[in-house]
């Protein structure tokens, strides 16, 4: 059923994605696919679902710089194979569980680089949205007057840049700050010093 809403919405734009047309395409009558979604609200986190399963799932052993970018390049990529579905990554949450399991191995990446634990949401939630929203503009065609290699080499830089910053938070880490850091600003860390 994913699969025939993808499709859907791949051919005609998201807005085109009604239980009634997933249950033309699929032969059935749209009442048959309440037995699977209670609603359109839950065939979306569906498809949300389809298209985070679908960025590669880099091995548990490799070393977790290799695995972010590997993540990140499926980012792009599926941006690319979808790009009417793709915004819809930043319009709704992951809330299946099968679409927070991405996430989960973004959290473990950042565990293993040595994120503390109080860090780690923020340190996978603002790094995903650049990297999402990088991949949203180009499959939207924001980036139409670059050629594909000067995007990719845009691409390459914001992932070293992201890695840079990934390394000099890891460094910086005052214990007192890990502690205090949820609800207070950097300003507000900052004026304390």
């Amino acid at each position: 059923m994913l699969e025939t809403a993808l499709a859907v919405a791949d051919e005609h734009g998201l807005a085109a994605v009604t239980m009634h047309a997933v249950a033309e395409r699929l032969g059935v009558t749209p009442m048959a696919l309440y037995r699977h979604v209670a609603n359109k609200a839950d065939l979306l986190d569906g498809l949300v679902e389809r298209l985070l399963g679908a960025f590669p799932v880099p091995p548990p052993g490799a070393p977790w710089p290799d695995r972010l970018v590997a993540m990140s390049d499926g980012v792009r990529a599926t941006a690319r194979a979808h790009p009417d579905v793709f915004p819809l990554l930043l319009q709704r949450p992951a809330s299946t569980p099968a679409a927070r399991q991405v996430r989960d191995r973004v959290y473990v990446a950042r565990r293993d680089a040595g994120v503390p634990e109080a860090l780690v949401a923020r340190s996978e939630r603002l790094p995903s949205t650049v990297i999402l929203g990088f991949a949203v503009s180009e499959a939207a065609g924001r980036f139409r007057d670059h050629t594909r290699a000067e995007l990719d080499e845009d691409f390459a830089q914001l992932q070293a840049m992201l890695a840079r910053e990934l390394a000099a938070q890891v460094t910086s880490i005052q214990p007192t700050e890990v502690a205090g850091s949820a609800g207070q600003t950097r300003a507000a860390r900052r004026a304390r010093r």
